[in-house]
Protein backbone atom coordinates (compact mmCIF):
# COMPACT_ATOMS: atom_id res chain seq x y z
CA UNK A 1 0.00 0.00 0.00
CA UNK A 2 1.18 3.51 -0.82
CA UNK A 3 0.46 6.51 1.39
CA UNK A 4 -0.87 9.75 -0.07
CA UNK A 5 1.28 12.50 1.43
CA UNK A 6 -0.48 15.51 -0.06
CA UNK A 7 -3.34 16.41 -2.35
CA UNK A 8 -4.19 19.58 -4.23
CA UNK A 9 -6.76 20.41 -6.89
CA UNK A 10 -6.08 21.88 -10.32
CA UNK A 11 -9.80 22.08 -10.99
CA UNK A 12 -13.03 20.59 -9.66
CA UNK A 13 -12.33 17.22 -11.32
CA UNK A 14 -8.53 17.15 -11.57
CA UNK A 15 -6.45 16.31 -8.49
CA UNK A 16 -2.69 16.22 -7.93
CA UNK A 17 -1.45 13.56 -5.50
CA UNK A 18 2.02 13.17 -4.03
CA UNK A 19 2.38 9.49 -3.18
CA UNK A 20 4.98 7.58 -1.20
CA UNK A 21 6.75 5.17 -3.61
CA UNK A 22 10.55 5.24 -3.08
CA UNK A 23 11.50 2.41 -5.45
CA UNK A 24 9.38 3.81 -8.27
CA UNK A 25 10.75 7.32 -7.70
CA UNK A 26 14.30 5.98 -8.02
CA UNK A 27 13.69 3.98 -11.20
CA UNK A 28 11.26 6.30 -13.00
CA UNK A 29 12.23 8.16 -16.18
CA UNK A 30 10.25 10.65 -18.33
CA UNK A 31 7.51 8.80 -20.20
CA UNK A 32 7.02 6.04 -17.62
CA UNK A 33 3.64 5.32 -16.05
CA UNK A 34 2.17 3.33 -13.16
CA UNK A 35 -0.91 1.16 -12.68
CA UNK A 36 -2.92 2.32 -9.64
CA UNK A 37 -5.63 0.38 -7.80
CA UNK A 38 -7.42 2.66 -5.31
CA UNK A 39 -8.90 -0.05 -3.08
CA UNK A 40 -9.35 -3.82 -2.86
CA UNK A 41 -12.28 -3.77 -5.31
CA UNK A 42 -10.99 -1.01 -7.58
CA UNK A 43 -10.06 -1.09 -11.25
CA UNK A 44 -6.49 -0.91 -12.55
CA UNK A 45 -5.94 2.68 -13.69
CA UNK A 46 -2.88 3.69 -15.79
CA UNK A 47 -1.45 7.06 -14.73
CA UNK A 48 1.65 8.76 -16.06
CA UNK A 49 4.20 9.87 -13.48
CA UNK A 50 4.17 13.67 -13.62
CA UNK A 51 7.14 14.12 -11.28
CA UNK A 52 9.33 12.25 -8.80
CA UNK A 53 11.47 13.15 -5.81
CA UNK A 54 14.15 10.54 -5.16
CA UNK A 55 15.23 12.08 -1.84
CA UNK A 56 11.67 12.10 -0.45
CA UNK A 57 10.81 8.83 -2.15
CA UNK A 58 7.67 10.22 -3.77
CA UNK A 59 5.96 10.34 -7.13
CA UNK A 60 3.39 12.87 -8.33
CA UNK A 61 0.22 11.74 -10.08
CA UNK A 62 -2.38 13.91 -11.79
CA UNK A 63 -5.82 12.29 -11.89
CA UNK A 64 -8.95 13.41 -13.73
CA UNK A 65 -12.24 12.03 -12.39
CA UNK A 66 -13.93 10.47 -15.42
CA UNK A 67 -15.26 7.21 -13.95
CA UNK A 68 -15.87 5.47 -10.63
CA UNK A 69 -12.26 4.47 -9.93
CA UNK A 70 -10.69 7.79 -10.91
CA UNK A 71 -13.39 9.58 -8.89
CA UNK A 72 -12.46 7.37 -5.93
CA UNK A 73 -8.78 8.32 -6.29
CA UNK A 74 -9.63 12.02 -6.58
CA UNK A 75 -11.80 11.72 -3.46
CA UNK A 76 -9.01 10.30 -1.31
CA UNK A 77 -7.18 12.57 1.12
CA UNK A 78 -3.65 12.93 2.49
CA UNK A 79 -2.98 10.17 5.00
CA UNK A 80 -5.02 7.57 3.16
CA UNK A 81 -3.45 4.69 1.23
CA UNK A 82 -3.73 3.57 -2.38
CA UNK A 83 -4.15 -0.20 -2.43
CA UNK A 84 -1.50 -0.76 -5.14
CA UNK A 85 0.87 1.33 -7.22
CA UNK A 86 2.83 -0.76 -9.74
CA UNK A 87 5.64 0.53 -11.92
CA UNK A 88 7.46 2.17 -13.51
CA UNK A 89 5.97 0.67 -16.66
CA UNK A 90 6.38 1.31 -20.38
CA UNK A 91 9.31 2.64 -22.35
CA UNK A 92 11.01 5.87 -21.30
CA UNK A 93 11.13 8.89 -23.61
CA UNK A 94 14.19 8.99 -25.88
CA UNK A 95 15.82 12.21 -24.73
CA UNK A 96 18.61 13.73 -26.84
CA UNK A 97 19.91 17.07 -28.01
CA UNK A 98 17.91 17.66 -31.17
CA UNK A 99 17.70 21.44 -31.55
CA UNK A 100 14.25 22.98 -31.30
CA UNK A 101 11.52 20.84 -29.78
CA UNK A 102 7.86 21.86 -29.63
CA UNK A 103 5.98 20.20 -26.76
CA UNK A 104 2.21 20.41 -27.11
CA UNK A 105 -0.14 19.36 -24.33
CA UNK A 106 -3.90 19.36 -23.98
CA UNK A 107 -5.75 19.34 -20.65
CA UNK A 108 -4.32 16.79 -18.19
CA UNK A 109 -1.90 15.72 -20.93
CA UNK A 110 0.33 18.52 -19.66
CA UNK A 111 1.12 16.38 -16.59
CA UNK A 112 3.01 13.62 -18.46
CA UNK A 113 4.43 16.26 -20.79
CA UNK A 114 6.13 18.18 -17.95
CA UNK A 115 8.96 15.70 -17.24
CA UNK A 116 9.65 15.48 -20.98
CA UNK A 117 9.82 19.28 -21.25
CA UNK A 118 12.29 19.39 -18.37
CA UNK A 119 14.44 16.55 -19.73
CA UNK A 120 14.51 18.06 -23.23
CA UNK A 121 15.61 21.40 -21.80
CA UNK A 122 18.28 19.79 -19.61
CA UNK A 123 19.59 17.97 -22.72
CA UNK A 124 20.32 21.36 -24.31
CA UNK A 125 17.30 21.81 -26.58
CA UNK A 126 15.34 24.96 -27.28
CA UNK A 127 11.92 24.06 -25.92
CA UNK A 128 8.70 25.77 -27.02
CA UNK A 129 5.64 24.58 -25.10
CA UNK A 130 2.09 24.92 -26.38
CA UNK A 131 -0.58 24.35 -23.72
CA UNK A 132 -4.24 24.05 -24.62
CA UNK A 133 -7.56 23.56 -22.84
CA UNK A 134 -11.21 24.44 -23.19
CA UNK A 135 -11.02 27.25 -20.60
CA UNK A 136 -8.49 29.05 -18.41
CA UNK A 137 -9.43 26.93 -15.37
CA UNK A 138 -8.30 23.76 -17.17
CA UNK A 139 -4.76 24.97 -17.91
CA UNK A 140 -2.52 23.10 -15.45
CA UNK A 141 1.15 23.23 -14.38
CA UNK A 142 1.76 26.48 -16.26
CA UNK A 143 4.32 27.79 -13.75
CA UNK A 144 6.35 24.56 -13.86
CA UNK A 145 6.21 24.43 -17.67
CA UNK A 146 7.46 28.02 -17.93
CA UNK A 147 10.41 27.14 -15.69
CA UNK A 148 11.79 24.72 -18.30
CA UNK A 149 10.58 26.31 -21.55
CA UNK A 150 12.14 29.00 -23.72
CA UNK A 151 8.65 30.07 -24.77
CA UNK A 152 5.12 29.14 -23.74
CA UNK A 153 2.06 29.58 -25.96
CA UNK A 154 -1.35 29.11 -24.35
CA UNK A 155 -4.49 28.39 -26.36
CA UNK A 156 -8.04 28.17 -24.99
CA UNK A 157 -11.17 27.20 -26.91
CA UNK A 158 -13.16 30.08 -25.43
CA UNK A 159 -10.38 32.67 -25.39
CA UNK A 160 -10.58 33.06 -21.60
CA UNK A 161 -6.76 32.87 -21.34
CA UNK A 162 -3.90 33.16 -23.77
CA UNK A 163 -5.14 33.08 -27.33
CA UNK A 164 -8.46 31.82 -28.61
CA UNK A 165 -8.06 28.72 -30.71
CA UNK A 166 -6.87 25.13 -30.82
CA UNK A 167 -3.50 23.62 -29.97
CA UNK A 168 -2.82 23.04 -33.67
CA UNK A 169 -2.94 26.79 -34.30
CA UNK A 170 -0.27 27.39 -31.69
CA UNK A 171 1.93 24.62 -33.06
CA UNK A 172 1.52 25.81 -36.65
CA UNK A 173 2.49 29.34 -35.65
CA UNK A 174 5.87 28.01 -34.56
CA UNK A 175 6.30 25.76 -37.61
CA UNK A 176 5.70 28.72 -39.93
CA UNK A 177 8.24 31.01 -38.29
CA UNK A 178 11.25 28.76 -37.55
CA UNK A 179 12.75 25.33 -38.17
CA UNK A 180 11.54 22.67 -35.69
CA UNK A 181 13.41 19.40 -35.19
CA UNK A 182 10.74 17.46 -33.31
CA UNK A 183 7.23 17.81 -31.92
CA UNK A 184 5.99 15.96 -28.85
CA UNK A 185 2.24 15.85 -28.31
CA UNK A 186 0.23 14.48 -25.37
CA UNK A 187 -3.47 14.95 -24.72
CA UNK A 188 -6.85 13.66 -25.91
CA UNK A 189 -6.56 11.20 -28.81
CA UNK A 190 -8.43 13.52 -31.19
CA UNK A 191 -6.01 16.33 -30.37
CA UNK A 192 -2.97 14.15 -31.06
CA UNK A 193 -4.52 12.98 -34.33
CA UNK A 194 -4.80 16.53 -35.64
CA UNK A 195 -1.36 17.57 -34.37
CA UNK A 196 0.08 14.55 -36.21
CA UNK A 197 -1.78 15.47 -39.40
CA UNK A 198 -0.43 19.03 -39.15
CA UNK A 199 3.20 18.08 -38.54
CA UNK A 200 3.12 15.44 -41.28
CA UNK A 201 2.23 18.23 -43.71
CA UNK A 202 5.36 20.09 -42.60
CA UNK A 203 7.46 16.88 -42.50
CA UNK A 204 8.42 17.34 -38.83
CA UNK A 205 9.08 14.17 -36.79
CA UNK A 206 6.41 13.82 -34.11
CA UNK A 207 6.11 11.69 -30.99
CA UNK A 208 2.78 11.04 -29.26
CA UNK A 209 2.05 9.41 -25.90
CA UNK A 210 -1.06 7.26 -26.13
CA UNK A 211 -3.77 6.86 -23.48
CA UNK A 212 -5.50 3.65 -24.53
CA UNK A 213 -7.61 1.39 -22.33
CA UNK A 214 -5.33 -0.85 -20.24
CA UNK A 215 -5.93 -3.75 -17.85
CA UNK A 216 -2.78 -5.53 -16.72
CA UNK A 217 -0.12 -3.11 -18.02
CA UNK A 218 2.28 -5.93 -18.97
CA UNK A 219 1.18 -6.79 -22.51
CA UNK A 220 -0.72 -9.98 -21.61
CA UNK A 221 -4.34 -8.87 -21.90
CA UNK A 222 -4.13 -7.10 -25.27
CA UNK A 223 -6.64 -4.40 -24.27
CA UNK A 224 -4.26 -1.60 -25.25
CA UNK A 225 -3.40 -2.91 -28.72
CA UNK A 226 -3.16 -0.40 -31.55
CA UNK A 227 -1.89 -0.36 -35.11
CA UNK A 228 1.35 1.51 -35.77
CA UNK A 229 2.81 1.44 -39.27
CA UNK A 230 0.55 -1.47 -40.15
CA UNK A 231 1.73 -3.59 -37.19
CA UNK A 232 -0.08 -4.44 -33.97
CA UNK A 233 1.66 -2.89 -30.99
CA UNK A 234 0.86 -2.82 -27.27
CA UNK A 235 0.87 0.60 -25.64
CA UNK A 236 1.79 -0.72 -22.17
CA UNK A 237 5.02 -2.46 -23.21
CA UNK A 238 5.92 -1.03 -26.63
CA UNK A 239 4.85 2.51 -25.70
CA UNK A 240 3.28 4.64 -24.49
CA UNK A 241 5.18 6.77 -27.03
CA UNK A 242 5.10 6.15 -30.76
CA UNK A 243 5.79 7.87 -34.07
CA UNK A 244 2.58 9.89 -34.35
CA UNK A 245 2.66 9.77 -38.17
CA UNK A 246 2.43 5.95 -38.04
CA UNK A 247 -0.42 5.60 -35.52
CA UNK A 248 -3.88 4.59 -36.75
CA UNK A 249 -5.76 7.16 -34.68
CA UNK A 250 -9.16 6.30 -36.19
CA UNK A 251 -8.85 2.72 -34.96
CA UNK A 252 -7.67 3.96 -31.55
CA UNK A 253 -10.64 6.34 -31.22
CA UNK A 254 -13.05 3.49 -31.98
CA UNK A 255 -11.45 1.28 -29.33
CA UNK A 256 -11.60 4.08 -26.74
CA UNK A 257 -15.37 4.18 -27.24
CA UNK A 258 -15.74 0.42 -26.60
CA UNK A 259 -17.24 0.88 -23.12
CA UNK A 260 -19.33 3.99 -23.74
Amino acid sequence: MNKILSKTYFSERVACLVVEAPLIAKARRPGHFVIVIPDAKGERIPLTIADADVERGTITLVVQAVGDSTATICGMEAGQYLHDVVGPLGQATKIARKGTVVCSGGGVGVAPLLPIIRAMKEAGNRVISVLAARTKDLIILEEQVRRYSDEVIIMTDDGSYGRKGLVTQGVEEVLLREPVDEVVTIGPAIMMKFVAALTKKYDVPTICSLNTIMVDGTGMCGACRITVGGRTRFVCVDGPEFDAHQVDFDEMLLRLRAYN
